[in-house]
């Protein structure tokens, strides 16, 4: 049965009031020690936050750029109730000298369009942390700031012994640079580059599984196309909404074609009509010798399946495709490589498969 749809994302104080309540119930029907614990140096927490509700009473938000004990208390001797890693965001409850009373929202956001999905599930603390590195909408440079950390992020999960989870780390930074500072010159490329290492990050886990070479593209796993389509919803004229768009058709190719015609048809017509629709795309000399390869395959293809009429309309269509190339993007690295595909066309040295003259 389909469940009824809720509004995405979900915010940590939407959860504030029931985990607290939780909390104390908890308490009186188990009386589990550690939540007892939680509770009997917190016990006014549930009550703040109803009461700010009834008042009005907003709370600021920031993003850690560093990881950061949470405590029961503003003391670096009372007990640990956990870290909260980079990226990730916490509500600013109340502050006591060098320390901030937060709640920090530990889940990992899935997007997408299908009302069926639910975030992954995490975790919401209460406690409180040393009030360094949290960056909010008001922090003086914080994009840059925010933006900074997730390069430094992306830069160590490059290494060989870098930092664990900094990948992810990057994903969620970038993100909130996009979400926190809507205006920043650095926010389209903020959400593009949150969008994509999410993409990489499921990309390559799609592809090493056994459907990734089913022929259909819709038999084996499918990336999350939610954040791309946000980046194009949020900033549809920019360079970054045609890159967003030309990873997409990644969802829409085949596994394997098989040896079939079907596929690499499909496939270059995808690649032409997104040149056609997004003609300035930093991408549209990738997408056009895309579709110039597979014109090409298809002139084998089409031999063994004995249509030696679309064979040859196969031929006179790659080697279009690479003139185009040449003409439009001659500075590419793709031109260099259009002008070799052209010669192996007409020269009639197969592209694809293993045949041999």
């Amino acid at each position: 049965m389909r469940r009824a749809p809720r509004t995405r994302p979900r915010h940590p104080l939407d959860r504030i009031r029931v985990a607290g309540w939780l909390r104390l119930a908890s308490c009186a029907f188990f009386g589990h020690h550690r939540i007892m614990q939680r509770v009997q140096l917190s016990l006014f927490f549930p009550l703040l936050i109803l009461g700010s509700f009834a008042s009005g009473a907003t709370f600021e938000r920031g993003a850690m750029i560093r990881e950061a004990t949470i405590y029961v208390s503003p003391d670096a001797k009372s007990a640990k109730l956990g870290l909260i890693a980079r990226g990730f965001e916490v509500v600013v409850l109340e502050t006591s000298r060098d320390w901030l009373h937060v709640t920090a929202d530990l889940t990992e956001p899935r997007g997408g369009d299908d009302d069926d999905q639910e975030d992954v599930e995490g975790k919401t603390i209460t406690g409180w942390i040393l009030g360094k590195g949290v960056i909010r909408a008001t922090t003086p440079n914080g994009d840059r700031i925010l933006y900074g950390e997730a390069i430094d992020s992306e830069d160590q999960a490059s290494r060989r012994r870098g930092r664990k989870g900094a990948a992810r780390d990057a994903t969620r930074l970038y993100g909130r640079v996009a979400e926190y500072f809507p205006s920043s010159p650095l926010a389209a490329e903020a959400l593009y580059r949150s969008a994509d290492d999410q993409w990489q990050i499921e990309k390559d886990q799609i592809s090493s599984r056994p459907s990734a070479r089913e022929n259909e593209a819709y038999m084996r796993g499918q990336m999350d196309e939610h954040g791309f389509k946000e980046v194009i919803k949020k900033f549809p004229a920019t360079k970054w909404a045609d890159l967003a768009a030309f990873h997409i058709l990644d969802n829409k190719l085949c596994g394997d074609w098989q040896g079939a015609s079907k596929c690499p048809n499909k496939e270059a017509d995808l690649y032409e009509k997104y040149v056609a629709d997004r003609p300035q795309s930093p991408s549209a000399a990738e997408a056009l010798y895309n579709a110039a390869w597979r014109r090409s395959a298809l002139i084998e293809i089409y031999k063994t399946e004995a249509e030696p009429k679309k064979s040859a309309e196969a031929k006179g269509a790659a080697a279009d495709l690479c003139r185009r190339i040449l003409e439009k993007y001659p500075q590419s690295d793709y031109a260099d490589r259009a002008q070799r595909l052209l010669y192996l066309v007409e020269q009639e040295i197969p592209t694809y498969g293993n045949a041999e003259e």
